[in-house]
């Protein structure tokens, strides 16, 4: 008599950031862990990279996104599916308040302190800017197609080359 057994899966939900990658198929996603050392007694940053299939092209370099792990592995090294796009690179928000967030301030209080403080010329003005995508080719170049560069010319750095160490 065979006995039916039934296998459990976990789908495991982690948050990583999508960093360039020369895979074409795959998107590449750093996750940040934090590893605990018994000697020292504190936790130390851990870098992890996983492969994940993105068939709609929805995310960028930069961007913060919700990764799945798949049931099957699709090839060796895609491991993960791409379900959603939490934070578009430069547009975090905080999840409590709604309110948008510029390396830890809130933006309201940013044009506060200016208000008080007197406005800067250079100072970036966030409600004229244009939204994601309209420098695309002129000054942002994550729709390009990334490839490894393996020669150090100083003179010639192309953003989309990555170092293949």
């Amino acid at each position: 008599m065979a006995a039916n057994t039934v296998t459990k899966q976990t789908l495991t939900y982690l948050l990583g950031i999508c960093v360039p990658s020369f895979k074409r198929n795959a998107t590449k996603i750093r996750i940040t862990r934090m590893d605990f050392d018994n000697h020292l007694l504190t936790y130390f940053t851990k870098y992890e990279f996983v492969y994940a299939v993105d068939p709609e092209k929805r995310c960028k370099i930069g961007d913060t996104v919700l990764i799945q792990n798949l049931p099957e592995k699709l090839t060796r090294i895609i491991t993960h599916k791409i379900v959603d796009v939490v934070f578009p690179v430069g547009d975090i928000v905080d999840p409590v308040s709604g309110k948008t967030i510029v390396a830890g301030k809130y933006r309201e209080t940013i044009q506060e302190d200016a208000k008080l403080y007197g406005e800067l010329e250079s100072m970036y003005k966030y409600d004229k800017a244009t939204p994601r995508g309209s420098m695309e080719n002129k000054r942002d170049f994550s729709n390009r197609k990334i490839y490894v560069k393996y020669d150090k010319d100083l003179h010639n750095s192309d953003p989309c080359a990555v170092n293949p160490r």
